[in-house]
C-alpha cells in the first residue's frame, strides 16, 4: 500500500499513530487535535477529510473505538474491489480490528502488521482466516497466477470456507503450488494427474494448470505463466488472422492462452508484423534466436525444406525450447494453412522451472549445528526419498529431519562412481534425491565435478546455499568481519599444500590488502601461512584458529598471528580447522553511518509528510 492515513482523535492515540508511522514513513498522521509534532497534520474535521480522500486512498488506519470507524466509514463504502484497506486500533493499542477489505484490500495484512508493530492482539473475522485455510480470492495476486472460475468467487469461496470436498490438481510445479502442498486442509485431496480424480467425490475443483478443463462441479482455475510459444511462418501473415487462428488451434488442443509466458522466432522474422502485434497485443515478449542458438537445440521434427531454406531444422520447436530451457516440447509442430494460402507453424513448450518431475538438490547443510540448515534447506531434506551425506562433515543429527523410509547414507566411505550409483538409481524412479554439503556448496564443496556428470547423464539438478563456516564464525567470535573505516573486504582462501593455488592467489597476495583473512584447509601448513600473513600484517594482529564451528565439540583458539604456528600445534587439531586474521575480530568502537541520526537514506529521508489547509 502505497496512501496510508492514520487518525488518531485522543492524545494517547496520537502517541500510537506516530509509532505507527515510523513503520510507514510516507504515511500521513491525522487530528483535529493541535500539536507540536512536524509530522502530525491537523484538520478542521476527519468526515471533510474522508469525504474528499476515501477514494484516493490504499489504507486508513483509525486510532480511535471501533464505533467511530464505523460511523466514519459508513456512506463511503461502494465495493470490495474497490474500497480501501480499513483497520481500527484502540488508544491503548491493545487490539487491531480489520474492518473492511481484508483480503483483496490487504487490510487483514495491515493489521497483522501494525499488531506486530504495537505488539498488539491482531483480530481478523474473515472465514478462511479464522480457518487458516487459503483465501481463494488473493491466491492469483499472490503468486501471479491469472484466475478462471465457473461460479462467482463469492459463491466459490462460500464452498470452499464452509469444507465442501475439494480436488486440488497441480499440473506444474512453482512456489505457490510449493505452498499449496504444504497446506492442504484436510477436506482438499491432492491430486498430479486429471485422471485420478472421481468427480462424483467432490463438490469444488481447484488446479493451477496450464491445461484448458470443463467439468461438471464448480471449478477454480489458477494459471500460471509457465508456457513457451515458438513459431515459423511464411513471408506474409496477417496479424488479426495468426492470432484468432492460433487462439483457435490453443483452445482445440485444450492448452489455456493466458498461460503463454514468451513467445520467439528466428531472427530473420524479428520485424514480421504479425509477430509484434502479438506481443504488443497479448503483452507476450517477443524474443528472437540466431540460426547459430537453434542449431544448439535437437528438435523432434526437423524438416528438410527449412534447413534447405533458411539453414536450421526448424523454427517453432527450437525456438519453443529455447524460451522454456527445456530439452522437450509440450505440443509438437503444428502446421497450420490460412484460407488466404499463409502459412505458419507453433510449438508449445513447458518451462523447465515449472514442469513436475523429479531432480537431485545439492543442499548446503550449514557449518555443523543441525538448526544452522536453511529452512528451504530442511523442507526438502524432510521430502527426501534418498539423502547422501558427508558424516566426517555433517552431524548425522541432520538425519533427523529425513522423512520414515527415506534411503540416508553416509558418503565418506563411497567413491563418487558410488554416490552417483546410488543417486541415478532412485533418479530412474522418479525419487527426490539431496546431496548434503557441509557449510555452503559454492565453497570448497567439489560439486563441479558432480554436476558434470548429472549433465552428461542428463539428470535435472538444482543447489540450496547454505550457512559457510566463516559465517559461523563470526557469529562464535560475537564479530562483524567488515568495520567502517577498518576493513571493507572479506578474503576466503587456502593455503598452498598438495593442491597448487593459482599464481595470483597466493596468501600473500591477498595478506596485501588487511582485509579479513578466512583461510580454510590450512591448518597443516600453519607456519608457512604464518609468515605468508606477516609480509603485510602487523605482529599483533587478531587471529582465531576454529575447530569444528558450530559443533557439539567446538573449540576456538585466540591470539596474536605472531603467534599463530604455536597456537595451531598447540591446539592439536590437524583438520575441520578455519583460521581468521584480521583487525575486525573482537572490534567495537567504529560506528556505521547507517543509523547516525545526520545521514539520510532512501529509508529515512527526515522528510516531514503533512496534509496544507
Amino acid at each position: 500500500m502505497k496512501k496510508i492515513v492514520i487518525i488518531a482523535v485522543t492524545e494517547k492515540g496520537l502517541e500510537k499513530a506516530l509509532i505507527i508511522q515510523q513503520e510507514f514513513p510516507k504515511s500521513l498522521v491525522v487530528t483535529t487535535l493541535s500539536s507540536t509534532n512536524k509530522n502530525v497534520s491537523t484538520i478542521a474535521s476527519i468526515s471533510s477529510y474522508l469525504n474528499d480522500n476515501f477514494a484516493k486512498l490504499d489504507g486508513i488506519c483509525f486510532v480511535t473505538a471501533l464505533g467511530i470507524c464505523v460511523r466514519l466509514i459508513a456512506s463511503h463504502l461502494e465495493s470490495k474491489s474497490t474500497d480501501p484497506a480499513v483497520i481500527s486500533v484502540d488508544d491503548l493499542g491493545v487490539n487491531v480490528q480489520s474492518v473492511l477489505s481484508g483480503h483483496k484490500g490487504g487490510a487483514n495484512d495491515f493489521a497483522l502488521k501494525v499488531s506486530t508493530i504495537l505488539g498488539s492482539n491482531a483480530i481478523i473475522s474473515t472465514s478462511s482466516d479464522v480457518q487458516n485455510i487459503w483465501a481463494l480470492d488473493t491466491l492469483g495476486s499472490q503468486f501471479d497466477w491469472q484466475v478462471e472460475r465457473s461460479l462467482s468467487m463469492n459463491k466459490t469461496m462460500a464452498l470452499f470456507v464452509n469444507n465442501k470436498p475439494t480436488a486440488l490438481l497441480l499440473d506444474v510445479k512453482d512456489k505457490g503450488t510449493q505452498h499449496l502442498e504444504k497446506t492442504v486442509p484436510d477436506f482438499v485431496t491432492l491430486f498430479y494427474n486429471e485422471s485420478d480424480i472421481d468427480y462424483t467425490q467432490f463438490e469444488l475443483f481447484i488446479a493451477v494448470t496450464y491445461k484448458i478443463y470443463e467439468v461438471a462441479i464448480p471449478s477454480l482455475l489458477f494459471i500460471p505463466k509457465v508456457l513457451s510459444v515458438g513459431s515459423g511462418c511464411s513471408k506474409q501473415l496477417d496479424s488479426k488472422l495468426f492470432e484468432t487462428t492460433l487462439r483457435r488451434e490453443l483452445q482445440a488442443l485444450r492448452i489455456n492462452f493466458s498461460a503463454i509466458k514468451n513467445f520467439g522466432s528466428i531472427d530473420i522474422k524479428g520485424k514480421q508484423q504479425a509477430y509484434l502485434d502479438f506481443s504488443t497485443n497479448n503483452a507476450i515478449p517477443f524474443s528472437t534466436f540466431t540460426s547459430d542458438e537453434i542449431d544448439t537445440v535437437t528438435v523432434p521434427n526437423p524438416s528438410d525444406m527449412v534447413q534447405s531454406k533458411i539453414g536450421v531444422d526448424g523454427v517453432s520447436e527450437s525456438t519453443a525450447m529455447l524460451l522454456s530451457g527445456s530439452k522437450n516440447v509440450l505440443i509438437e509442430k503444428q502446421k497450420i494453412h490460412l484460407d488466404n494460402g499463409e502459412k505458419f507453424t507453433f510449438s508449445v513448450a513447458l518451462s523447465v522451472n515449472a514442469a513436475r518431475k523429479t531432480a537431485i538438490a545439492i543442499i548446503g547443510a550449514g557449518p555443523g549445528d543441525e538448526e544452522l540448515i536453511t529452512v528451504k534447506g530442511k523442507q526438502y531434506l524432510e521430502q527426501a526419498d534418498c539423502v547422501l551425506y558427508a558424516g566426517s562433515l555433517i552431524p548425522e543429527e541432520m538425519t533427523n529431519w529425513c522423512k520414515a523410509g527415506a534411503v540416508v547414507r553416509n558418503s565418506a566411505m563411497m567413491t563418487l562412481e558410488e554416490q552417483i550409483t546410488l543417486m541415478q538409481a532412485h533418479y530412474k524412479k522418479g525419487n527426490f534425491v539431496v546431496r548434503l554439503q557441509c557449510g555452503d556448496p559454492s565453497l570448497y564443496g567439489a560439486i563441479q565435478e558432480q554436476m558434470t556428470i548429472f549433465d552428461d547423464l542428463e539428470m535435472d539438478y538444482f543447489i540450496v546455499p547454505g550457512i559457510s563456516s566463516f559465517s559461523a564464525a563470526a557469529a562464535t567470535l560475537r564479530s562483524e568481519f567488515t568495520i567502517p573505516e577498518v576493513v571493507q573486504s572479506i578474503v576466503l582462501t587456502r593455503g598452498e599444500g598438495k593442491t597448487p593455488m593459482p599464481p595470483k592467489e597466493s596468501i600473500a597476495a591477498f595478506a596485501a590488502t588487511n582485509a579479513t583473512m578466512c583461510i580454510f584447509l590450512s591448518v597443516g601448513i600453519a607456519k608457512k601461512v604464518q609468515a605468508q600473513l606477516l609480509e603485510h600484517f602487523d605482529a599483533d594482529t587478531p587471529v582465531a584458529v576454529m575447530y569444528r564451528i558450530s559443533w557439539k565439540d567446538e573449540e576456538v583458539y585466540q591470539g596474536k598471528l605472531e603467534n599463530l604456528a604455536k597456537i595451531v600445534k598447540d591446539s592439536k587439531k590437524t583438520r575441520t580447522v578455519l583460521i581468521i586474521v584480521g583487525h575486525a575480530i573482537g572490534a567495537r568502537k567504529n560506528r556505521s553511518q547507517l543509523y547516525s541520526p545526520d545521514v539520510k537514506h532512501i529509508f529515512r529521508t527526515n522528510k516531514k509528510f503533512v496534509v496544507t489547509e
